[in-house]
């Protein structure tokens, strides 16, 4: 057997050294390493939903804000002849969106040239319904992203900084937040009414002191545990100050859960500021929100319906639009989420 073994002739290039390239291939990772952010968008677009709704928000965002360059008509300019045209889209001949109501054509009735035409109708001024549309959506947006922004602004400082010093500071800070929580935002809106004139500054003021309540208290839940936690302890023990570990240890991590909170906030305010200019406390004529322009239509509903369910849709889309995204979010920035 030994003899074999000897007489028997062996490949040399099986005893080659193994170069570096072979081994630093066997040791590269096959699937590409992701950051936080980049996996939280990989697990989102999984999400049908909310990507749709992503891109809803941003068509309605970019139609709302460019209004003043793509509507057809100033949303002011009033013209009583022309007041509840039906909605009229040249080439189409749909009961509904041809100009004609009960069989009869409105438009020739009310002596339109041919070349006018209103996508969605007039109101009962004459007004364009589709450029009041795109222009009470901008205004509901920017109350919404205002209230949004003061949320951020406030809640985070607040809730960090009452639970990182905690003690009698954190107890008399959360006094005062169930002291504001008691106050409905109504009445708040109606007291700064008082003192200031009825529009989108008084609505966005009475947002911005109310609104970063439920901020704060999420924010300071989660401090509460990162606080803890050894990284940031190891930043107490190097001497980093309170405002160096909050941006670069404590809001990095508080992100997923600002973001979320955030989503769900917008859709709240655009409710509320619809709710108040429903009840004829919001934006005063001749301006529009998405609020009024219901309120408008609501009081000729039975005869012209068009009026209300336009505007309303709209509304709706925006709200389920951001609270589907919201949820979406809530499951792509939660790490303990499978895929």
């Amino acid at each position: 057997m030994a003899e074999s073994l000897q007489t028997k002739k062996f490949d040399p290039k099986l005893f080659e050294p193994a170069s570096k390239k072979k081994l630093g291939d066997k040791e590269k990772i096959a699937a590409p390493s992701l950051s936080f952010l980049q996996d939280s968008w990989r697990r989102l677009k999984k999400n049908k939903a909310a990507v749709v709704c992503l891109v809803l928000i941003i068509i309605m965002c970019i139609l709302a804000f460019a209004a003043p360059w793509i509507a057809p008509y100033s949303p002011y300019k009033q013209n009583v002849q022309w007041a509840n045209l039906p909605p009229k889209i040249p080439g189409i001949s749909i009961p509904g969106l041809n100009g004609f109501r009960k069989g009869a054509d409105v438009y020739a009735t009310a002596q339109v040239p041919e070349s006018t035409y209103f996508y969605l109708g007039t109101d009962g001024l004459g007004r364009d319904l589709l450029s009041r549309i795109l222009y009470g959506t901008r205004i509901s947006l920017i109350i919404a992203f205002s209230a949004a922004l003061f949320n951020l602004t406030i809640g985070i400082i607040y809730g960090i900084t009452s639970a990182w010093f905690g003690g009698r500071i954190d107890n008399v800070m959360q006094r005062i937040i169930e002291i504001l929580s008691g106050v409905p935002n109504l009445v708040v809106l109606v007291l700064m009414l008082m003192v200031f004139k009825p529009g989108v500054g008084s609505i966005i003021l009475a947002l911005a002191f109310t609104e970063w309540l439920s901020m704060a208290r999420v924010v300071r839940a989660q401090t509460l545990k990162l606080k803890s936690q050894e990284y940031v302890l190891a930043a107490q023990a190097l001497g980093e100050s309170f405002w160096k570990i909050a941006t670069k240890h404590l809001i990095p991590n508080l992100a997923g859960v600002i973001i979320i909170q955030t989503m769900f906030s917008i859709p709240a305010a655009i409710f509320f500021e619809a709710f108040l200019s429903f009840i004829g406390i919001g934006i005063p004529a001749p301006g529009a929100s998405l609020g009024t322009l219901i309120n408008d239509g609501y009081k000729t509903f039975r005869f012209l319906p068009h009026l209300m369910w336009y505007p309303a849709g709209v509304m709706c889309v925006i709200m389920i639009s951001f609270n589907l995204l919201a949820d979406g979010l809530r499951d792509a920035l939660d790490p303990r989420m499978k895929d």
